[in-house]
């Protein structure tokens, strides 16, 4: 793989065609070194908006597929564009990816390219069928998602019976080979579900769990009393690290997303077995890239399309968007000026940089100052503070958006749930 691969350019887009993406949007003249330097290792790729469930924490608003998705043809050109910009790993998202109609022609495409395909799923329509071709084709790993026990899951997938399908999608996956792991949104819904959830996953032979907390975005921001306040995380944490220690035992890996953390008694626990031994900053735009279904793209694949969009790939190549357009240069060029709030002057600025920025931006329409930390909510708690998310604004109702939240600094309840006294790991 290399830059001087031959790629195919995607037909410019037509004014006639419309479409739900981010267009003719303008890219800086050159690019500078940092950008050149800078290749993204993994891409996540949201095929189709097309699903068959209807969760109620979907920040994507999945359903209904764009009216504007690129076609196979064009899906195989955006394939060599990823293995020109040295892409390593793709993980293939929608709605459901496997309903695009060129699902298994894409995978296969990638894996010629010498491309790791992983594939994110609801599991839903999944058989050992399904699961054999697309093993066939590539697939080399699989994450499946489960957000509770059965009726818990079922309530927030929208689906009576969307838990037992999911599990016999690992099944099906792990009949052929594929390596499968499972990812969970915690939220008000499932927080309480989390150990019993761990020993259905150990039980169903699932290698991997990633965790990360539901963000105030899509649907999630119309349903506010789903999403967790920023003074559970005290609770939270500790039980997290004795679930990982679980995981351990279990020969599980323990995977903490993006907006789990930071800096907290516990980071060692959850992130020791990385290179650094604890959170990074935000990678969008410096290690990950997404694409949307209509060829939008963004440093990050959560990220609000209307504000972070950088281009699309009916216009300009993805190596031109990845090196030239400044939503994307955003985290490269990030300094301690960019945080607001208690970031600017927490002890580990320079180091976290506001941690994540979709969680962050979710919130307030601005980057820079991240609630959702364990080692901020710990600071508070120490002073008899804590914080309180309200809505103040709704969502109105597009794919990735967001809806307003202000933030509110009182005392720290005597029914506030901490573990503040407890003792560190």
């Amino acid at each position: 793989m290399g830059n001087d691969a031959k790629v195919r350019r995607l037909p410019v887009i037509s004014e006639s065609r419309g479409g739900d993406g981010a267009h003719r949007l303008p890219l800086a003249a050159d690019s500078r070194p940092i950008d050149r330097a800078r290749r993204p290792r993994v891409a996540v790729w949201e095929l189709t908006l097309r699903c068959n469930l209807s969760c109620i924490h979907c920040g994507s608003r999945a359903g209904r597929p764009r009216s504007d998705e690129l076609s196979t043809e064009e899906c195989l050109g955006v394939v060599d564009q990823l293995a020109a910009l040295s892409v390593l790993e793709v993980s293939l998202i929608g709605g459901e990816a496997h309903l695009h109609p060129g699902f298994l022609e894409i995978v296969r495409a990638l894996t010629a390219h010498g491309i790791e395909v992983g594939m994110t799923t609801g599991g839903r329509g999944i058989d050992r069928e399904l699961a054999q071709k697309a093993a066939d084709a590539g697939i080399a790993s699989v994450s499946v998602s489960l957000d509770g026990l059965a009726p818990t899951h079922d309530g927030l997938r929208g689906l009576e019976g969307s838990f037992r399908e999911a599990l016999a999608a690992i099944a099906a996956f792990q009949s052929v080979g594929v390596h499968v792991a499972v990812n969970t949104q915690i939220n008000r819904a499932n927080q309480t579900e989390l150990e019993p959830l761990l020993e259905t996953l150990i039980e169903a032979r699932a290698r991997a769990w990633q965790v990360a907390l539901t963000v105030a975005m899509g649907r999630a921001a119309d349903r506010p009393e789903l999403l967790l306040q920023p003074y559970d995380l005290l609770a939270l944490f500790p039980r997290l690290a004795q679930v990982k220690r679980r995981c351990d035992e279990a020969s599980v890996l323990f995977w903490p997303g993006n907006n789990i953390g930071y800096f907290g008694p516990y980071e060692h626990v959850f992130r020791g077995q990385m290179p650094l031994g604890h959170c990074y900053s935000c990678g969008a735009g410096l290690s990950t890239l997404g694409i949307e279904a209509d060829g939008t793209v963004k440093g990050c694949p959560s990220l609000p399309t209307e504000a972070w969009a950088g281009g699309n790939l009916r216009e300009h190549s993805l190596v031109e968007i990845w090196e030239r357009a400044q939503a994307l240069r955003y985290t490269r060029d990030r300094g301690l000026d960019d945080l607001w709030g208690f970031c600017r002057s927490c002890y580990y600025a320079d180091e976290c940089r506001g941690g994540c920025t979709w969680t962050a931006f979710s919130l307030f329409g601005r980057a820079g100052n991240n609630p959702f930390c364990h080692h901020r909510a710990l600071e508070l708690a120490r002073r008899g503070q804590r914080e309180r998310l309200e809505r103040v604004a709704a969502a109105p109702g597009k794919p990735f958006d967001i809806a307003e939240f202000r933030l509110v600094v009182e005392p720290l309840s005597t029914d506030t749930p901490t573990s503040i006294h407890q003792s560190l790991p």
